[in-house]
């Protein structure tokens, strides 16, 4: 069994402390040593210590007692945790100790998603989409009044107008202030004389609304646009959810995208690896020549600096373009040209020598004019 601690060392007092002196320590120790904010372990049944302690000590009667016969004079102690029972974090015994109040005011508006679909050029640039969105929003008619127009508000006789609904409870060391909306006028301390035929007295409808986004340059896919009061209303006197763009980038039909590079494959025919080419490859910015040298293996990766995507965070760098080659082996061949396939294989040694005085005419069978 443990030994119970004497209620005055618990709170860190003397016996002949007056009432201001316990009260003001347990507002220290409460504070100190409260689950909600302390999460040291053994913090919590230090709390219920000093509930415990404070609880005796705060009434004179049962001061009294305990001076007098110790615990057994209290019939083994105080309440324990109890006066807390519905408390449900740092802020209420806060707000209970020190005489606060806890508002509640109109409920915030609901977000909004929306998924909008752009394309590859659309997110390297940058482009303005108009969206169409459905949501609830302030009556058109009478504007969120509730009222006819034409007709006023009575004012709720239930909060008297504040919209609110004050309840005080009795605690044991003082009281607590509630404040609630008030459930007769909805919050918004009137009700309307006469209701709005557009919105049967709700003062909110739901509208068809257009709103322009900004896709800003180098948006990659998957990125989540945030635009603040653009959500719906669940109140008049509300305030509105958030509108959150979800972007989701087209696939191009030849162009890939790794980080702000573009990436390309690109077909070379056996003449133009061997002997090397110019080619013209297509880029976000237009057509631009790209040099193969002689030998080109395929695999390889040639970079266009600049041909990229730009810099999302503003920088004045773009990516760049990388393009892959491979070198395509024909799958039909006129006799011309298998007649040069036969007489340049048997130019080669086993050891893969070639003989170049042949690629001239192996460029001009597979059409090696620099055109891709």
């Amino acid at each position: 069994m443990t030994t119970k601690r004497d209620y005055y060392e618990v709170l860190g007092v003397r016996r002949e402390a007056s009432p201001e002196e316990i009260k003001k320590a347990f507002r220290q120790q409460a504070l100190k040593y409260h689950p909600d904010r302390n999460r040291d372990p053994g913090a919590s049944e230090r709390f219920k210590e000093i509930n415990e302690a404070y609880q005796i000590l705060s009434d004179r009667e049962r001061r009294s007692a305990y001076d007098r016969f110790g615990h057994a004079g209290v019939n083994g102690g105080g309440r324990g945790f109890e006066g807390f029972e519905g408390f449900g974090g740092f802020g209420d015994i806060f707000d209970a100790f020190f005489g606060g109040a806890r508002t509640e005011g109109p409920a915030r508006g609901a977000d909004l998603e929306y998924q909008v679909f752009v394309t590859f050029e659309e997110a390297a640039f940058g482009v303005e989409k108009l969206l169409e969105l459905d949501r609830v929003e302030n009556c058109s008619k009478c504007k969120g009044d509730r009222s006819e127009p034409g007709t006023s508000l009575k004012r709720c006789a239930t909060c008297k107008g504040s919209g609110q609904v004050r309840r005080v409870q009795r605690m044991v060391f003082g009281q607590f202030q509630q404040i609630s909306t008030c459930s007769s006028c909805a919050g918004l301390g009137s009700y309307p004389e006469k209701e709005c035929t557009g919105c049967l007295g709700r003062g909110l409808e739901n509208r068809r609304r257009k709103i322009a986004i900004e896709v800003p340059a180098g948006t990659d896919d998957g990125l989540r646009v945030r635009i603040r009061g653009e959500g719906a209303q669940s109140s008049p006197r509300g305030q509105a959810g958030d509108l959150y763009v979800y972007l989701q980038v087209e696939p191009h039909p030849i162009f890939r995208r790794l980080g702000n590079d573009v990436l390309l494959d690109r077909q070379v025919n056996v003449a133009q690896a061997a002997l090397g080419a110019k080619l013209t490859v297509p880029t976000l910015h237009g057509e631009a020549e790209l040099n193969i040298p002689a030998g080109t293996q395929t695999g390889r990766t040639f970079r266009l600096r600049g041909q990229g995507i730009p810099n999302p965070n503003g920088g004045r760098r773009r990516g760049d373009e990388l393009v892959t080659v491979y070198v395509a082996t024909p799958v039909s061949l006129n006799a011309r040209q298998r007649e040069l396939l036969r007489e340049l294989g048997a130019t080669f040694g086993e050891d893969g020598a070639q003989d170049g005085g042949l690629f001239e005419k192996i460029k001009g069978a597979f059409g090696g004019d620099d055109r891709g």
